[in-house]
């Protein structure tokens, strides 16, 4: 604890704020790369902490400098009038690199356990608030951290080199996955042609699972979202892409209140054959990641098969479902 605050006063000087006034610095759990600390300050001030693993630790390709990557979400949340942590300041090329952020009110999702009368309301605010993200726009397509390379000019490239990339990973990392790699890999290249149909790069954050959605319940007043938090896997591309993440392991389709307040802010919630293909191949990328990231991880045999029993069979209908939809035939696989 003694190295944390030493390193949490380094931060706040850097930051233009009082490392004196430091009260109390407290690991966050729940993250599965970073290390998250809560920094307070003596007026009650809360600020969150983000150190990245050192570059020997062992990672997915598209993971490097991902603090850069959540600055930007968090710059675009701003600009959507999003509930999200701001970034204070950011050190990408410090020997330790870090980013200090605003704390957002609430816990998350599962922890806050809302009722059945709250979840309507508050999926319908979540809603709303992926739509106004899908709002900001950039200028090319792809991680804005580089690490894949620098942005590209369509989303077929950009979504071609992530796909290629994880499935590097895989091949590298050898982690138990339904299919062989390359039979994913010509079902990506078979269904690329959709990819073409967006042509405006979107702010997708595109790990909004439940422990990144904050729910906050103030005095008086009803449960609300206080914020979406580790946007740091954010690119700029497909919207229907944060379709996946929210329904994780499952269907947007049968979340009506998430589709009702999206459309309430404008977003076109169209999911038509052509988008439904296209959240197929954006399904599966996720599946490969969460199963790849088990070896890097060193997440333990018992954490491993429960990933491997969830995860697996869903990576499976889903390649099922591009192969179908594209017209190949994919040859059955087990390891």
């Amino acid at each position: 604890m003694g190295d944390s605050r030493e390193r949490a006063r380094r931060v706040l000087a850097a930051a233009g704020l009082r490392p004196d006034a430091l009260s109390e610095v407290r690991p966050l759990a729940g993250g599965t790369y970073n290390t998250v600390e809560e920094i307070l300050l003596s007026d009650g001030s809360r600020y969150v902490l983000k150190v990245p693993p050192p570059p020997t630790v062992p990672g997915l390709r598209h993971e490097r400098r991902l603090l850069v990557a959540e600055a930007g979400f968090c710059a675009g949340a701003e600009r959507a009038r999003v509930p999200a942590p701001r970034a204070v300041f950011l050190a990408p090329d410090d020997p330790e690199p870090y980013l200090l952020l605003t704390a957002c009110p609430g816990v998350p999702w599962p922890e806050a356990a809302p009722a059945d009368e709250e979840r309507g309301a508050l999926r319908r605010e979540l809603g709303r608030q992926v739509a106004r993200l899908h709002q900001v726009t950039g200028t090319a397509f792809g991680y804005p951290s580089g690490a894949l390379g620098p942005l590209a000019p369509d989303w077929r490239t950009a979504f071609t080199a992530m796909t290629d990339a994880v499935l590097a990973d895989a091949r590298d990392h050898r982690p138990w996955l339904p299919r062989p790699a390359d039979e994913a890999a010509a079902l990506f290249r078979a269904a690329a042609p959709a990819l073409d149909a967006v042509t405006v790069p979107v702010l997708v954050h595109f790990d909004l699972w439940p422990g990144n959605i904050l729910v906050d319940r103030p005095a008086g007043g009803p449960a609300r979202i206080g914020g979406l938090i580790d946007g740091e896997r954010m690119f700029w591309g497909d919207p229907v892409a944060d379709f996946v993440s929210p329904a994780l392991l499952d269907d947007i389709r049968r979340d009506d209140a998430f589709l009702a307040g999206y459309a309430e802010e404008g977003g076109p919630a169209v999911l038509d054959e052509a988008a439904r293909l296209r959240l197929a191949l954006y399904r599966a990328y996720l599946d490969l990641i969460m199963l790849t990231e088990t070896v890097p991880r060193g997440v333990g045999a018992e954490d491993a098969r429960r990933v491997r029993e969830r995860v697996g069979p869903h990576l499976e209908a889903t390649l099922d479902e591009i192969a179908e939809a594209t017209g190949c035939a994919p040859s059955k696989f087990t390891s």
